[in-house]
Order: C-alpha cells, then structure tokens, then sequence
C-alpha cells in the first residue's frame, strides 16, 4: 500500500474528542485506513507496509478535517479591496458587474489560481464555487489537487431573451460536461445566481434541466430584505415557498446566506433536506444581517460555512467565518450560549461536505482523507485548553503547516506544492490591475 502517514499530532475526531493519534492513508484510495489503532473494515495498516510510505510531522499540531469553504467566488480575488463599504444591490450594480462584464477567461482563471492558494494554504480542501469560465476553473482545480463543487452563475436579469437562455444553456453545460473532471474532484450544480436576477421562466426550465440530468441547484436566497420584498409583493409568498414552486428544494441542494428566512421557511429547509451556508463576513460587510443560525440547526437545516467572494470579505479563509459565524450567531439569538465552538467547527468540515455532497469533513477510518494540520504552538494560541476553542474563536488560515486532499499533500511545512505561489501571486497582480484599467477606460 502507498500510504501516508500523519504522526505525532493530535487528531480531531468526529464525537468532538481530540485524541493522540498517527492517521494512515492509502494514496492509492485517497482514503483514511487507520487513526491510532482504529483501521477501515477489512483494512489494516499493513504492518511494515504502512511504515514504508511518506510522512507528515504533525508533532505540536491538531490534525483537522480539511476545512469547506461551500460558498464562494475565487476568480473575485482580483476586486478584493476594489469596491467597499456599499450595500449589496449598488455595489453588485455600479461596481462589481461592471468590472466582471470586462473579465477575460485568462483573468478567471489567473484570480481562481490565486483564490485556490490561498485556500490551500489556510487549510480549506473543498470549496463550491458560482461563477463564469468555469472549464478554465475545473483546469485550475485539477492541478492544484482541491476538490469544488462547480456552477456557471446565471443572471438573466437586463438581457434579452436569446442572451437570457444561453445564460441557462452555458450553467447546464457546465453541470453535464464538467461533472467528474479532476479524476473525480470536480462535481458541478446548476447554479441561477438568485430569486431575483433569474426570470421564472428561465428558472423553471433550468431546474427541470437540472433534475434531468441529475445535478443539484445551488442559488443566492435570502440574502437581503430587497431580495425578499419583491418576491413577496409580486408573489404573496415568501422566497423559500417560491423556490420550492420551482422544485428548486431538494435534499441535494444548498441556498447561500438564509439572512432573512422565517419560521415557515426555516421549516421548509427542514423538511426538504435543503441545506444553508452562512456567510458572516460578507453578510457583515455589506450589512445585508445576521442570519438565524441556532434557529436554522435547531430545525434540523445542515449549515456550512462559505466566504462568499474575496470582493465582499475580502479573504477566503474559513478560520475567520467559524469565529465570525459564532460572535454573530450570538448577536442574533441574544445568546451567549448560541452557535457555540464545536458547532461552527462541525459547520466548516462536516457540514460543509454534506452541504456540497463531496467527500471529506470527518477524520475516521474509511472517511476520504482530506485533512489539514493546524499548529498550536503560536502564542495567540497559548494556553490550549480547549482546541476546539481555539479552532473556533482563536486560529488562523497561517497557522496551518499541512494540508491534503484526496490523500495527497497539497502543502507541506506552509510550502505549497501543486502551485508556483510567486508566480501565481505576480499574474494576479498583473491581471487585476490591467482589469481595473479597462473597467476606468
């Protein structure tokens, strides 16, 4: 067996317990076989065999399960900084869609490159990502070793009817064509961008679409109040049912934000298997409000954590979301107690794979291995008297020394292996401010 072995750390189990433990991985099956004593059913480490393989020092450092980042943009890493402090529906409007109308397939896939390091190199292993020239990002996947949940984000909102429905047509290509790429990282979704700037027309055909070819539907919902009030008024039903009318609503599925739901759409998740991803940062930034989490997981609703884009964050580390998710989970229940450490932990690994449907998020024998491992020897870390704590409320993306996916090290010692970081940090650069110079011409 061509195994890896993680030794000398300590190991994040699925219960919450954190035991001393070496971790055994079968390249070959990208899969855990052994923590400590424990082996996959009809495994075993093999013996002399799994001492034979590659070694992580995990010595000092608490191994995780590779964090999901289940919602974001990456190629929005060339707007990060370009346009804050502006609530959603203007900054999307006068900022944002101005600029992505001047982006080139080359600067999608420079500014996903760019976005995939820095995931890597915060310890994220799987990501879900809406956004355009999405064969050019599945390349950047592929080659980087991540696992994504992929979807051409569709606005029909202002085109006409023809550029409407090649809108649909590209996001359904996208989920047929490009399903099982990087030897089987890559799975994709239809993703309508939201409620409001997809036409029901187009809606409803592309969801049809998509439950014939199997795919599941990923969309914005919720996010704002001005998202929510047209479609009550023009509809006198709120954005969930509406959703559900368009068998938009599966168990497969996942909503990015939830900010404004009530207790009939709450339990409309519940019921339909539909799972949330919360965006604290970027629900922050542009004031869009505090999503109900605790409400949302007491109902039974899978939440996952996402970044949203680099442009409305404005980085994509998930460490971040889970202590932001969990201060402002407070805030909205007026709960101390509320979306404690442990909760938002679960909402970053494993929530997050159910919510994607991808493999990962639990470090056990026969989970796939995906893990990154995080050290706690920094003084902002010192004491550790709780590691789950720390990992909620006191780590950082920097403070990952290893990260794998699909049992191969994507970044060893803080050295990512899979990606020039040099030279993929001066092509960003290069391309973002070219980018800045059309959009101002």
């Amino acid at each position: 067996m061509n195994t890896l072995r993680v030794t000398g750390g300590r190991v994040l189990r699925p219960d919450g317990r954190v035991t001393e433990s070496d971790v055994t991985i079968d390249r070959d099956a990208g899969a855990i076989v052994a923590v400590g004593d424990e082996t996959a059913s009809g495994g075993g480490t093999g013996g002399s065999d799994a001492g034979a393989g590659e070694t992580l020092d995990a010595d000092g450092g608490l191994v995780i399960p590779g964090l999901v980042n289940a919602h974001t943009h990456a190629a929005m890493t060339l707007l990060r900084g370009y346009a804050d402090d502006k609530p959603l529906d203007p900054w999307l409007r006068e900022d944002i869609w101005p600029a992505e109308a001047e982006l080139t397939p080359d600067d999608i896939e420079t500014g996903a490159e760019l976005g995939v390091l820095e995931m890597i190199r915060s310890g994220t292993t799987a990501f879900a990502d809406m956004y355009f020239a999405m064969d050019r990002v599945a390349d950047v996947v592929d080659r980087a070793g991540l696992r994504a949940r992929l979807g051409h984000g569709v606005v029909t909102v202002g085109k006409d009817d023809r550029d409407a429905r090649a809108d649909v047509e590209e996001s359904l290509r996208v989920a047929r064509e490009l399903d099982g790429a990087a030897d089987g990282r890559v799975r994709t979704a239809f993703m309508p961008h939201s409620l409001t700037t997809v036409g029901e027309e187009f809606l409803r055909e592309g969801v049809a679409a998509a439950r014939e070819a199997g795919v599941p539907v990923h969309l914005h919902a919720n996010e704002t109040a001005d998202e929510v009030d047209p479609i009550v008024e023009e509809r006198g039903e709120r954005p969930i049912a509406y959703a559900e009318d368009l068998d938009a609503l599966g168990p497969d599925d996942f909503f990015a934000h939830g900010v404004h739901v009530d207790d009939s759409e709450i339990g409309r998740l519940a019921d339909a298997g539909t799972a949330v991803v919360h965006c604290p940062a970027s629900n922050m930034k542009l004031a869009s409000g505090m999503a109900p989490v605790q409400r949302l997981r007491d109902a039974g609703v899978t939440v996952a954590l996402g970044t949203d884009g680099a442009a409305s964050n404005n980085d994509l580390d998930v460490f971040d979301e889970m202590r932001d998710a969990a201060m402002l989970g407070k805030l909205a229940a007026d709960d101390a107690s509320a979306v404690p450490a442990e909760a938002v932990v679960e909402m970053a690994t494993a929530g997050g794979a159910e919510a994607l449907g991808l493999p990962g998020g639990r470090i056990e024998p026969g989970a796939a291995a995906d893990l990154a491992v995080v050290d706690l020897d920094a003084p902002h870390l010192t004491p550790v008297h709780d590691p789950v704590s720390h990992l909620a409320y006191a780590a950082r993306g920097s403070d990952v020394r290893h990260t794998v996916c699909d049992g191969e090290v994507l970044m060893r010692d803080r050295e990512v292996l899979t990606l020039d970081a040099d030279a993929v940090q001066e092509r960003a650069a290069e391309a973002a401010s070219d980018l800045v110079d059309r959009v101002e011409e």
